[in-house]
């Protein structure tokens, strides 16, 4: 079938590839509507690897996606062919230690849909297990549905954070997945976030959100809008979601003495990390990598209307200007926050 194969670094190619298409009896296969351009889809284009994932073969693209169940395996009860679905893109051994422990988004053997050497989803069809599998609700569009993959990584921020109900939160970075964390931490009870960028429209973005403040950095600087705005107190729980190395200098002033700190944006190289800064306060330390057992709740945050992404979705393509839609990513305009391609219109 047509794909989008990346077929080395910085060279891609809407063409013919052979993929798995065997339905095994746990799985069922999805006709794919809208899959999201990702951050790390991009990266792969531009530099071949994030990290220990080098592509050393073609590889399809796309891990945000959303479609319509075409056929079930034997064993399948939850979901039936013409439901409309999203899918959780890592699939992990789930009789593994980590996955027993309910840490299965870091079990060392979980296959990640495009990451070497896993392909992606770019392409008519996928089969997956119908457990990592969810129907979507009426109320809820493909184009919604897509978009569940980047706001549970949100999720599962807001989640590490322990948030309790009052709680101000910081956010360092107002990128795609700053403005899902700023979201989620609003929808797990925080009164209100701060949320921190060089970029004026992206910060206005954010803004449009009630309950989200726009703190310009090149305006005055994060840690005198916090002491500003918690009367020097300092933020309940700080959310670096830049992947800046330099939004680490400082970090734990941003903190109240006993917060924590959610390390969700990851840094190329190493960074200097303020130990007795951390320790003078007491500051509690969380990392995020990916998701666990939120993907469902997410879902239903955005069927519920509590969480309106709508606005996020700045661009749309059809399959087959993909390649479009990857240079227009790596373009980075100030005024893009998602971008997603039609593999197959509504109908």
């Amino acid at each position: 079938m047509q794909a989008l194969v990346l077929e080395e670094k910085g060279v891609l190619a809407l063409r013919d590839i052979d993929l798995p298409q065997t339905v095994g009896l746990d799985d069922v296969k999805i006709a794919i509507h809208t899959v999201g351009v990702c951050g790390s889809d991009v990266h792969y284009y531009t530099h071949g690897a994030i990290g220990p994932y080098v592509l050393r073969a073609p590889m399809v693209l796309g891990h945000e996606a959303a479609g319509t169940v075409v056929e079930v395996g034997k064993n399948v009860r939850s979901l039936a062919v013409g439901d409309r679905v999203c899918m959780e893109p890592g699939i992990p051994d789930l009789s593994s230690r980590a996955s027993k422990l309910g840490l299965y988004n870091v079990d060392p053997a979980v296959r990640f849909w495009a990451t070497p050497p896993v392909h992606g989803i770019l392409a008519p069809y996928a089969v997956h297990p119908a457990a990592f599998t969810y129907r979507l609700p009426d109320s809820v569009s493909f184009a919604e549905g897509a978009m569940v993959e980047p706001f549970a990584i949100g999720m599962q921020a807001a989640t590490r954070a322990r948030i309790v109900p009052g709680d101000v939160a910081a956010v360092i970075g107002a990128g795609p997945i700053g403005i899902m964390v700023a979201l989620a931490a609003l929808a797990g009870g925080c009164s209100r976030v701060l949320i921190s960028d060089f970029s004026a429209e992206k910060l206005a973005i954010a803004a449009a959100y009630p309950g989200i403040e726009a703190v310009n950095l090149k305006e005055t600087t994060f840690a005198a809008a916090i002491d500003t705005a918690t009367r020097g107190w300092g933020a309940d729980v700080v959310f670096e979601a830049s992947g800046s190395g330099k939004a680490f200098e400082g970090l734990f002033n941003l903190v109240r003495p006993g917060g924590a700190a959610v390390l969700v944006g990851l840094p190329v190289d190493p960074v200097r990390f303020d130990v007795a800064g951390a320790i003078s306060r007491e500051v509690r330390i969380e990392t995020v990598f990916r998701y666990a057992n939120v993907f469902d709740r997410a879902l239903e945050l955005i069927a519920s209307g509590k969480v309106d992404l709508k606005p996020l979705i700045t661009g749309t393509y059809a399959f087959k200007d993909s390649i479009a839609a990857f240079d227009r990513a790596v373009e980075a305009r100030p005024t893009d926050v998602k971008l997603q391609i039609l593999v197959a219109e509504e109908g």
